[in-house]
């Protein structure tokens, strides 16, 4: 049944036409589609999918991308392949979020002070050199330093051993099975979530980033008291320290 002269004249009498389509379920973008010169039937059902495709989107709050966007409607019994529902997300400028960030940590043992981290979408040595490297361009040891890991891959490679070399950072590795060897860094990226935790994903690695960076250097080390250091912040335990 074609419902579009239904709709027009609704329109013409100035009612709603996103209302009108709900009324009828029949798609919106599809109406005006074949409201243009020639659209053709293809054209139509593109349409369709689109907005189908941007209702699920929506109701994720943003966060699905293709492969769950392509799940829900295959669940509805739309008939559409999972390459399709990308290229239609990539046109309308729809993607997924995503909390499948990673950040590394080098963490003063003493003071409880993140003297180095870093970000990135991986857990490749890469990630772990970056935060060995900003931390010691902050600390500036003077003589040899421990960095101490659990038996991660990232923390046992060539790259990062020779980096740690010129470094002169000792790489020392906990025990198989030993859960107290990473039981700081645990409790600092628990910490993290609790306190800098928001309810939806990132939209963007910048934003998380800038957030962290945030949370890091304006709050953990400068101001956040530690049970462990007397209710004192690492700052200010590292102050003392140096009295």
């Amino acid at each position: 049944m074609n419902v579009d002269p239904f709709i027009e004249a609704e329109k013409t009498a100035g009612h709603n036409v996103k209302r009108t389509c709900e009324l009828l379920k029949v798609s919106r973008t599809a109406y005006y589609a074949r409201r243009t010169d020639a659209p053709g039937p293809r054209a139509v059902r593109v349409a369709e999918l689109t907005e189908r495709i941007t209702a699920v989107h929506q109701r994720s709050r943003g966060t699905y991308g293709a492969p769950r966007v392509h799940a829900v409607l295959q669940h509805e019994g739309a008939g559409c392949g999972r390459r399709q529902v990308a290229r239609l997300m990539r046109q309308a400028g729809l993607t997924g979020r995503t909390r499948r960030r990673r950040l590394a940590t080098l963490i003063d043992i003493a003071s409880r002070r993140v003297v180095g981290w870093a970000t990135a979408d991986h857990l490749r040595t890469e990630l772990v050199a970056d935060a060995l490297t900003a931390a010691c361009r902050s600390r500036r040891p003077h003589g040899p330093a421990i960095f101490h890991s659990d038996r991660g891959c990232q923390y046992t490679s060539r790259e990062l051993a020779g980096l740690a070399t010129e470094f002169e950072v000792q790489l020392p590795i906990g025990r198989t099975g030993q859960c107290w060897d990473n039981a700081l860094a645990e409790s600092f990226f628990s910490t993290l979530k609790n306190e800098l935790g928001d309810p939806y994903p990132w939209p963007t690695r910048a934003a998380a980033h800038t957030a962290i960076f945030e949370w890091i250097e304006s709050w953990y080390n400068l101001h956040r008291l530690h049970s462990s250091l007397g209710y004192r912040s690492p700052a200010e335990y590292e102050t003392a320290l140096a009295a």
